[in-house]
């Protein structure tokens, strides 16, 4: 996915913030996987969501936040 306002691939904050504000389904996946396989994503996925919980558009958050919490309970 092409991120609004950036010009690299890295997954900082505002990336994860993007993917998981506009992301379709393939997009999701690739942060999953990312977050599977670096053990700093998780984390940021954390960050953002906490943020963002509130707002609108806010159920995709509280998924990914559960996620989180999910792996995090699995480690």
């Amino acid at each position: 996915m092409k991120h609004r306002h950036l010009n690299h691939s890295r997954l900082t904050l505002a990336a994860i913030d993007d993917i998981i504000a506009r992301g379709q389904w393939r997009d999701w996946v690739s942060l999953r996987r990312a977050a599977l396989e670096d053990p700093e994503v998780l984390p940021r996925i954390e960050q953002i969501c906490r943020a963002r919980t509130s707002g609108p558009g806010a159920q995709r958050f509280h998924f990914w936040k559960n996620y989180a919490a999910s792996r995090r309970q699995a480690a």
